[in-house]
């Protein structure tokens, strides 16, 4: 089974946390002792029902408040797929948290009241997942409940989105009414929405094909880990010398001719090692250890691709900046370390183009720093070349994070636009 990576956002108090209770709970994917735990903490805060959102809420704060503050994964499966949830907060200061979440996500469920229609948070947040070049995009209008599960009121909020979606990249966009209290066209479809004629919205999980989302084309594959077991008491090993990492793009199989970067060197795949043996091919994402047929000089944060498709070897970029410090703002001649795939740099912050009002797409090219949670458009010199392509092709080449000198504290991340 494949896996599907789908992160929850949204404003406060849109359900997000109730939501992916209510998907657990109806799934049978939490145990009888995590049940039992949380009504005992619902009956003890005094709620009538049982207040689903605290399998996700951990934290004491979270509880205490009724919000989420940092983000909570969770894990669970269906006879379809597996699936892997990041339940991001709503509230703007945690807009990093959020970013965090969705970065790796394959699909992002944005959550809409549908009492208060679509709000600033919202656009927000939809704007940060089309950034951030999330997939697929589903818009579920929760609390139909609360609204007499109108149709008029749904059509009216997904034509105010669908208005602001047409300024996005958003290429496959999805609209579910739902009541993730009461578990309306969550797991299955309701009778109190006759004239909704999609799908539940687990249904839709199971199904959205995800598999062409991931690069195929370009092969690339950055160094990790050299594995050289020369302890080990099987003497077929004491010549072992694999490559290990994780496939970021391209389909890898044995006897394929490879180049590696940064020595522009050509040999060929011996074979590909996994924990439960060789494979005939790995691809996207898979975690894998190559075998080369001569010896190159390879080491971590070197990378492997084809000799007639190779990214980009640059040290000047252009990417959009998500900041993420708080206290210390990026400015002209900040310096940084950067983190691409398994390379590690320092880089010097050039200029700052101009720093982007997220719910008005207005561009402030007067702007001079980028505080918390600010995004804008930066350009990096790197001390060492980076192997790179744009983030709108490659997701895991095209991205990157900044680190702060001092503290060793991701301060920044950044996905990749332009090369010079």
């Amino acid at each position: 089974m494949d896996i599907l990576r789908f992160a929850t956002a949204g404003s406060v108090d849109d359900g997000k946390s109730t939501l992916i209770g209510r998907l657990l709970f109806d799934s049978k994917a939490i145990f009888e002792d995590q049940l039992e735990a949380v009504e005992r903490t619902s009956r003890d805060r005094g709620t009538e029902y049982t207040d689903l959102s605290l399998l996700t809420d951990g934290l004491r704060a979270e509880r205490e408040q009724g919000i989420t503050i940092d983000v909570a994964y969770r894990y669970f499966a269906t006879p379809r797929r597996k699936f892997i949830i990041a339940d991001t907060p709503g509230h703007i200061q945690y807009t990093r948290n959020m970013v965090t979440g969705a970065s790796t996500a394959d699909l992002a469920i944005i959550l809409i009241d549908a009492r208060k229609g679509v709000l600033e948070q919202s656009r927000r947040h939809a704007f940060l997942t089309s950034l951030l070049r999330v997939p697929h995009l589903v818009l579920a209008v929760n609390k139909m409940d609360l609204v007499d599960y109108s149709e008029e009121r749904f059509d009216e909020i997904r034509e105010e989105f669908t208005a602001f979606a047409s300024k996005l990249n958003v290429s496959d966009l999805t609209f579910i009414p739902i009541s993730a209290l009461n578990g309306d066209n969550v797991v299955s479809r309701s009778e109190n929405t006759p004239w909704y004629q999609g799908t539940s919205l687990l249904h839709h999980l199971e199904n959205v094909h995800i598999a062409s989302d991931r690069n195929l084309v370009d092969v690339r594959f950055p160094v990790q880990y050299v594995i050289r077991p020369n302890r080990a008491t099987d003497h077929a090993f004491h010549d072992y010398r694999g490559y290990a990492g994780q496939v970021a793009g391209g389909v890898l199989k044995p006897g394929d001719e490879v180049v590696h970067l940064p020595s522009g060197l050509t040999t060929r795949i011996a074979s590909i090692d996994t924990f439960d043996g060789p494979v005939e091919e790995a691809f996207p994402p898979m975690s894998v250890t190559l075998r080369f047929e001569d010896d190159l000089d390879i080491s971590r944060g070197d990378m492997i691709a084809r000799p007639n498709n190779q990214p980009q070897v640059v040290q000047d970029l252009e990417a959009m900046v998500c900041w993420m410090a708080d206290g210390v703002k990026l400015t002209p001649r900040s310096k940084l370390t950067i983190k691409h795939t398994t390379r590690t740099a320092r880089a010097l912050v050039r200029d700052l183009q101009y720093r982007l009002d997220v719910n008005t797409l207005h561009r402030d090219e007067e702007a001079t720093s980028l505080g918390l949670n600010e995004i804008g458009r930066v350009t990096l010199r790197i001390t060492q070349p980076l192997f790179v392509d744009d983030y709108g092709r490659n997701r895991m080449t095209g991205g990157f994070i900044l680190v702060d000198e001092s503290t060793n504290g991701t301060v920044g991340a950044g996905m990749i636009l332009e090369v010079r």
